[in-house]
């Protein structure tokens, strides 16, 4: 439910329509939804070994401190907590605050007051403990996935639609010209699947960790894959690729042709539930991150305090409420997931190069769960990863270089947390000798 919950929120109702934008032929619109659910399978089935074999809180965190050393750990959780997690965060809550427009009138000004209200009233509802954030995240699940099939059926079985729709089939263009609107909506697509990792930042909360997490992981990423591939189809089928590359809300567009506007309604409803059930996800899990990073020293100490009675980072959980806040306040949709999609790929590729690294530097580690179709899987992942972030860099070169800047400009920190704790490690030293 974490997973599933953190992967489905308001991009496969938003995103098909920047997809579209990028083509001028159906088909591609649907082959970037598998060439991205067959990447983020690959990177899915990396992380999970990780996962299985670390099962403590903080994912890559862990992962990469391991495989790599603890600045490269450092430098994920920093990105992680200052950009991917709650750039994440915030574009999810503009895509709710987005839908809402549909029942009330709200200015540029108001989508943006109703993201930070959405934001941190899930922040706080997660500040009561564990078992509050977990009902929550079930309900709003079930929900959600009843939501998602019944937009595909009643787009594909009622009248409306059209298989016209799907003309043309492919673009006019040569396939050159097309390497590039590729890569950028690939970067879309990737955002829409991204999620799949939530649940190994609470490893160390689970009861199994090295039976549960990959198995979490692997059926999660195809559920969603099977979901989201239907749901294109259906929006093609119904509006057709030039009706959904000009829409701002596609996904009620479609229903509206076939329900008409009650339809359209119900379907906005069901949205508003999907996007909040997946930023609860986020901000119940990613909170997790600056926490585990404070309990060893990498992070300011605060992070690492725990409610006495509620057992959970509050003050971890509220400043990333409160920044998450700001960066919805300053950012739009499409920025946002830029950021998130260019920071969270590096990573990504580096753990599974630590699955390479570890097999041969710690084959004695227990690894419950061995990768599927290794070393394939890794390797695949961290050459699309590569052809992304270049990508990235080329076409939108803003938003990468802030995404990058923002990552960077933790080294600093790192620079003086490790060397305060080594002054204090050597004055300890000095005096248990004395």
């Amino acid at each position: 439910m974490i997973n599933v919950g953190t992967i489905v929120a308001s991009a496969i109702f938003l995103v098909p329509a920047t997809v579209a934008a990028r083509f001028s032929g159906s088909l591609p619109t649907v082959l970037v939804w598998i060439a991205g659910a067959a990447v983020s399978l690959c990177g899915a089935l990396c992380v999970a070994e990780l996962g299985a074999a670390m099962p403590r809180a903080g994912g890559q965190f862990v992962y990469l401190t391991r495989a790599y050393g603890p600045l490269w750990g450092y430098l994920y959780g920093w990105g992680s907590s200052l950009v991917i997690n709650p750039a994440s965060v915030a574009a999810i809550a503009v895509g709710f605050a987005t839908y809402a427009g549909h029942f009330l009138p709200l200015s540029a000004a108001g989508i943006k007051a109703a993201a930070v209200a959405s934001i941190m009233g899930l922040t706080v509802l997660n500040c009561f403990g564990l078992k509050v954030g977990a009902v929550i995240q079930d309900v709003l699940t079930l929900i959600k996935i009843g939501a998602v099939a019944a937009l595909i059926l009643v787009c594909l079985l009622l009248p409306g639609g059209s298989t016209g729709n799907f003309q043309p089939v492919w673009p006019r263009e040569s396939w050159g010209s097309l390497v590039g609107p590729f890569g950028l909506a690939m970067v879309a697509v990737l955002w829409a699947y991204d999620g799949w990792i939530e649940i190994t930042y609470v490893g160390s909360e689970m009861k199994q960790p090295a039976k549960d997490m990959p198995r979490a992981i692997v059926l999660s990423t195809v559920l969603v894959s099977v979901l989201y591939l239907g749901v294109t189809a259906a929006m093609v089928y119904v509006l057709g690729r030039e009706a959904m590359a000009r829409s701002t809300l596609v996904a009620a567009d479609a229903v509206t042709v076939v329900l008409g506007s009650a339809g359209a309604s119900l379907l906005a409803g069901s949205i508003l539930i999907s996007t909040l059930g997946c930023n609860n996800g986020i901000v119940f899990t990613a909170a997790r991150i600056p926490y585990a990073m404070a309990k060893s020293g990498q992070f300011f100490h605060w992070a690492g305090r725990v409610h006495p009675r509620f057992r959970v980072p509050v003050v971890s959980l509220l400043t990333q409420g409160l920044w998450s806040s700001l960066l919805a306040l300053t950012g739009t949709y499409d920025q946002l997931f830029t950021y998130v999609v260019f920071v969270s790929f590096l990573f990504y590729a580096m753990s599974c190069g630590a699955v390479l690294i570890l097999r041969r530097a710690a084959p004695e580690m227990p690894r419950p769960y061995r990768a599927w179709g290794y070393p394939v899987t890794p390797i695949v992942f961290i050459l699309f990863a590569l052809f992304l972030v270049g990508n990235s860099i080329k076409e939108q070169p803003r938003e990468s270089a802030i995404g990058a800047g923002l990552l960077l400009a933790g080294l600093p920190l790192y620079w003086y947390w490790t060397g305060a704790l080594g002054r204090w490690w050597s004055a300890r030293s000095a005096r248990a000798q004395r």
